[in-house]
């Protein structure tokens, strides 16, 4: 009709980002995300953008709003109610899920619509590259990749058809953390019923930042890790403490006074 603007293009990609005070560190993975956004055979505008703002206390829901984010408020300071929030909204027939810390490839939403696009595939991740190397990190990466290798479980960007993740009940959002090892391991499990698996797009690493590195030590999956698996086992109150602390406060405003313990151990 005259006079009416022409209908937004269905996107066919919704990239999650869920983000509790990452005013810091969005606009940067947001850069990357514009450049894969351009690189995009299927357009642009074939890719919504949606922060999850969960319950931050800084400038990220104003920030993430200015870059032209789509922008759902998660109250529920819960990762996997988080990631759920923002898939709640999506419009995409695809989506994918990035920390707000890391940096996209250009060519992410490319090879993510060849896998998803071949009809083998169920979801996949992208995998990373490091930041930064030190001898603790590298041997913390040695012990993590053969299990990366056998399950083709990874991080980075993480994908999957929005059909499928609804199959699944989406993210757990009982658990504090895992939360994206239980999602994949859930989409392997349908996978199965038609022969799609889980893939590992190694030409299309992101960047991961080593912030948790360089807060609690480049030990401190050694020190710490250990006391945080035997909680998954046997629950207590010290552990989920600590949990708290790695993945939930690490970004709250610090008290002058406080001191971090390096290496998780005082």
């Amino acid at each position: 009709m005259v006079g009416m603007s022409p209908a937004r293009p269905a996107a066919l990609c919704s990239l999650v980002i869920p983000a509790y005070n990452e005013a810091e560190l969005l606009p940067r993975l947001l850069d990357t995300v514009d450049r894969a956004r351009e690189a995009y055979r299927s357009g642009r505008d074939a890719v919504e953008v949606i922060v999850a703002d969960n319950a931050s206390t800084d400038g990220t829901t104003d920030l993430a709003a200015a870059r032209g984010c789509r922008v759902v408020r998660v109250e529920t300071r819960c990762i996997g109610a988080a990631r759920n929030g923002g898939a709640a909204v999506a419009r995409g027939t695809w989506l994918a899920f990035v920390d707000a810390d890391i940096r996209m490839h250009p060519e992410t939403f490319n090879a993510i619509e060849d896998a998803v696009g071949s009809g083998r595939v169920v979801a996949g991740a992208t995998g990373v590259r490091l930041e930064r190397w030190s001898p603790g990190i590298a041997l913390t990466y040695a012990v993590l990749m053969p299990f990366v290798w056998m399950l083709r479980m990874d991080t980075g960007v993480v994908f999957c058809r929005r059909e499928d993740f609804d199959a699944v009940g989406g993210y757990d959002e009982s658990l504090l953390f895992g939360e994206d090892v239980r999602l994949l391991l859930d989409l392997r499990r349908l996978g199965r019923a038609d022969g799609r698996r889980l893939t590992r797009l190694r030409q299309a690493k992101a960047l991961a930042s080593m912030r948790k590195f360089d807060r609690w030590g480049d030990w401190h999956y050694f020190t710490m890790m250990p006391g945080i698996a035997r909680s998954l086992i046997r629950p207590n109150p010290e552990a989920e403490t600590l949990v708290r602390q790695y993945w939930y406060q690490d970004r709250d405003r610090v008290d002058p006074g406080e001191r971090v313990p390096r290496d998780g151990v005082e």
